[in-house]
């Protein structure tokens, strides 16, 4: 479709007249690259073209799922449609709904913004045939996404991505796909997913302190229900954050995992005397933890949460259904998992990066079922039976229930987090960014980095592998191992560089940590140059 094709079927006269004002090269440039599913669906800035989103390429996204749904002998079944609250996200939301329903199919959606894994509970609890959520994360303020599961809940991968690309470019003009108005549901889908997400609590010993931030996102009234229905009853939240908010006016981006965002979370637990601060991402599918230590409030990375809870799941579980049960993190996050996992006798699976091949971890292993899985990225997913993609909310049910049981023994996470270290070696892991300005730019980094690998780290000789669209970088002796894992981001303009130094304890276990931390700043110091 030419740019005057496309502009003279824009359904949407602010962005057909957006496309009319541009010169030439730029409106060229709108359409050299249309947006393609990626590692959690599509993203882009909200504006006019292909290359971004807006209500033209939701309309014929639509249309394509359902002509995959189709052709796939799905046609007439149930589809779910959700939104969160970014700029566009109602209107995408409503159109798509629309679509569906026009096409034949039978539509759940809500008229009020939910968090993302209620979505994906929605699809696997009613069987649905697919879900939608228009969302774009953590993602900057003038971005928006489109989310796709298929399977029972999972995120969609080859070769249904490609398929619906294809059938993309088969799609009518935006202005001439049929729709036809939906009722939305009542909220009984929504209270099941509270019942189900509070139960994930294993004990009930005490309810800890907890101060909650929401980021500006949909999360915040249903992780506050959720963790009341578990038990929690005393929870702060920063009043700033709660509500939903577009602009998200109070953080620079809004992802907890960026320098700042959770400021204001832990300023409020330090107040109020908090046991343990919550920070979810705007839609709520990611949760980073914060806790009190003898220097002062910080915030755990995600490969520390994802010890924590790994371990605390598995070591719920009873003895005979260990050797069945598979926990899984992403290649680019810590190994120490696997070690967890072995301790306890249950099964440790790699994926590829991204939640759409974490839930499917347990896939060709006969007999043995996913208990959990986590990224390194603050993504939990703590219930795949109920939700198979990360959940946000259900993890900090989980993680406030591992607080209340390890102070039920007076015991604490850093406790805890010191003996998994006595127990399997010190490991520190830190990750860098580098905002590229398109996908060109990412690629020609690493190709410089595939056709220039480097020969030694912090004084160790390496050696360079490329393992999909990563390039690891391993090394080592027999008291300490280094690994860099470089990727391009699936989400945003980013190339990403993962560290992890792991490091033997022969006796102080401050003096391994200052060593492990020592060479990881020799390993960021040197990715910085790449």
């Amino acid at each position: 479709m030419t740019p005057e094709d496309w502009i003279a079927h824009d359904p949407d006269p602010v962005t057909a007249a957006e496309l009319a004002a541009l010169d030439p090269d730029e409106l060229t440039a709108r359409f050299a690259r249309p947006l393609a599913f990626g590692t959690a669906g599509l993203r882009g800035p909200v504006r006019g073209g292909p290359d971004s989103m807006n209500l033209a390429v939701v309309l014929r996204a639509t249309w394509a799922v359902a002509r995959v749904l189709t052709d796939r002998r799905l046609g007439g079944s149930t589809v779910v449609v959700g939104r969160d609250a970014r700029h566009g996200s109602a209107k995408f939301a409503i159109a798509a709904a629309e679509v569906f329903a026009a096409q034949g199919f039978s539509v759940i959606t809500w008229e009020h913004p939910v968090p993302t894994p209620v979505v994906a509970f929605a699809v696997r609890r009613t069987g649905a045939a697919t879900g939608v959520q228009i969302t774009a994360s953590h993602n900057p303020p003038a971005d928006n996404g489109y989310k796709v599961y298929f399977d029972g809940g999972l995120q969609i991968v080859s070769p249904a991505d490609r398929d619906i690309e294809a059938a993309i470019t088969g799609a009518p003009p935006a202005d001439q796909i049929p729709r036809r108005p939906v009722q939305p549901a009542d909220d009984a889908l929504v209270e099941a997913y509270v019942v189900r997400a509070a139960r994930v609590r294993r004990g009930n010993q005490g309810s800890p302190r907890v101060a909650l931030t929401a980021m500006h996102g949909v999360g915040g009234e249903l992780a506050l229900r959720t963790l009341h229905a578990a038990g929690f009853d005393d929870v702060h939240t920063v009043a700033s954050q709660f509500a939903p908010d577009a602009d998200f006016p109070t953080v620079a981006f809004p992802n907890p995992e960026e320098p700042g965002a959770a400021d204001a979370l832990l300023e409020l637990a330090d107040s109020v005397g908090a046991d343990i601060a919550i920070a979810l991402d705007p839609d709520a599918d990611r949760c980073a933890v914060g806790i009190p230590t003898p220097a002062g409030w910080r915030m755990l990375s995600g490969d520390e949460s994802g010890w924590l809870l790994g371990d605390y799941i598995l070591s719920s579980l009873d003895p005979e259904h260990a050797a069945t049960s598979v926990v899984a993190n992403s290649v680019v996050s810590s190994q120490l998992l696997a070690k967890i996992a072995a301790d306890h006798g249950a099964r440790h699976v790699v994926t590829l990066t991204g939640f759409k091949w974490l839930a499917r971890a347990d896939a060709g292993l006969p007999g043995c079922t996913l208990v959990y899985a986590y990224e390194e990225a603050i993504g939990h997913c703590v219930d795949p039976a109920a939700v198979r993609d990360k959940d946000g909310i259900s993890a900090a049910v989980l993680a406030c229930d591992l607080v209340a049981h390890l102070a039920a023994q007076n015991d604490s996470i850093p406790d805890a987090l010191d003996r998994l270290a006595l127990r399997h070696g010190v490991h520190t892991t830190a990750a860098l960014s580098r905002r590229v300005a398109d996908a060109d730019e990412a690629a020609a980094m690493m190709t410089r980095l595939r056709t220039d690998p480097p020969t030694e780290l912090a004084g160790f000789a390496v050696q360079t592998v490329e393992h999909a669209d990563a390039v690891f970088v391993t090394g080592g002796d027999q008291h300490t191992s280094v690994r860099v894992v470089v990727r391009p981001s699936g989400t945003e303009p980013k190339v990403k560089c993962y560290t992890e130094v792991g490091q033997v304890v022969s006796g102080d276990l401050a003096q391994a940590r200052r060593r492990a931390h020592a060479v990881q700043q020799q390993l960021l110091d040197s990715a910085q140059s790449w």
